[in-house]
């Protein structure tokens, strides 16, 4: 007897899903490369049994080169901040052939960057650097071939959690989403025959800014009347209760996704109540820094596709990087919002390399 084509595909999504759920910490399994290479062959053989059902198949490309851009460009933000913050005498800092390159004339300068380099990068194998030391003060900063490696991967893996989510958000049930390749991201859909309704959810960039409050009169007041120029009504993620915001094109207006290199759900300290984190990159933190130390005080909405995911009161200047987001998050809620934010900032951005309609295998 024939198993339904929908059981039989049902069965092996829980069978990708218990794949999946095998994942432990990166830092766990930072050095384990057998456990990886077992997880990635199931959930390849998983993979190919799905398309012998039959359906969609899409491949997508992540920007490796846009990856290698965005590593180097932090890791010039993060030099530039450290030899600032230690008053460390340099010249000439810039990019240059895949790493950064300054000058430090006194040794102990060297030295303390160095150290708070290797300070910063620990348990981060992700930011392992190559230094290079000249005569005449010169320093070379690069990346690693197996940081390189280590971020890619991680790439991947946050582009295929985006993926899962936005297909969770857009309501498609059954998909397998899974690495192809050092670079490429393979999706299955069992029984779709029109692959382009799916990339079309992906072909729209999630817009993510953070936006100042107008405070000059409510937002009831606004909704029923005329906002002011250069302020517009968004209406909130969970609550739909109505916002006066700074338009985007506004010279207030601050920040966007692009500034975020990492976000996440996790859970608030003492409450345990579901949040969305995220930190900025190096330009992203001395950006949010300044917009904060001039909104003390006043509120600050943080807006994802028009819609605002919260707004909190500025109490004082955001100066590490590092945010959590609270609204009254479901953990599924936070999570989407992590997603949502991770999709904004992604820094490798998918490139459609494949859509085919796969014929079913005839044999049962």
């Amino acid at each position: 007897m024939t198993m339904p084509l929908r059981d039989r595909a049902t069965r092996l999504i829980l069978a990708l899903a218990i794949t999946s759920a095998m994942a432990l910490p990166r830092t766990a399994l930072a050095e384990d490369s057998q456990f990886d290479k077992m997880r990635a062959k199931i959930a390849a053989f998983v993979g190919d049994k799905m398309e012998k059902l039959g359906g969609s198949r899409i491949i997508y490309r992540v920007d490796s080169e846009g990856l290698r851009e965005s590593v180097v460009t932090d890791l010039r933000d993060d030099v530039y901040k450290i030899l600032h913050d230690g008053h460390i005498a340099f010249s000439g800092l810039a990019i240059r052939d895949g790493g950064v390159e300054l000058k430090i004339a006194d040794a102990k300068g060297r030295e303390q960057l160095a150290r708070k380099l290797a300070s910063d990068a620990e348990g981060l194998p992700s930011h392992a650097l190559a230094v290079t030391n000249g005569s005449d003060g010169a320093v070379k900063l690069a990346p690693t071939e197996a940081a390189s490696a280590a971020r890619l991967r991680d790439l991947v893996e946050d582009a295929v959690a985006m993926i899962e989510q936005r297909l969770k958000d857009a309501d498609v049930k059954l998909a397998s989403v899974v690495p192809d390749g050092t670079d490429r991201i393979r999706i299955f859909l069992p029984g779709v025959t029109d692959p382009e309704r799916v990339t079309a959810i992906f072909a729209r960039k999630v817009k993510v800014s953070f936006r100042s409050i107008d405070a000059s009169m409510s937002a009831e007041q606004a909704q029923s009347g005329t906002p002011p120029e250069g302020s517009e009504i968004l209406l909130g993620f969970k609550d739909k209760k109505p916002y006066l915001v700074v338009k985007e094109n506004s010279k207030d207006s601050a920040l966007d996704g692009e500034d975020i290199n990492y976000a996440a759900p996790g859970f608030a300290p003492g409450t345990k109540d579901p949040i969305a984190q995220f930190r900025f990159n190096g330009r992203g933190t001395r950006r949010f820094a300044h917009v904060t130390e001039e909104s003390v005080g006043k509120s600050f909405a943080i807006v994802l596709d028009d819609r605002v995911i919260s707004a909190p009161v500025i109490r004082e200047p955001i100066t590490g990087g590092s945010v959590q987001i609270s609204g009254n998050f479901t953990l599924e809620e936070a999570n989407s919002v992590a997603m949502l934010l991770r999709a904004g900032a992604l820094p490798g951005h998918l490139t459609l390399v494949e859509q085919r309609v796969i014929q079913p295998d005839a044999k049962p």
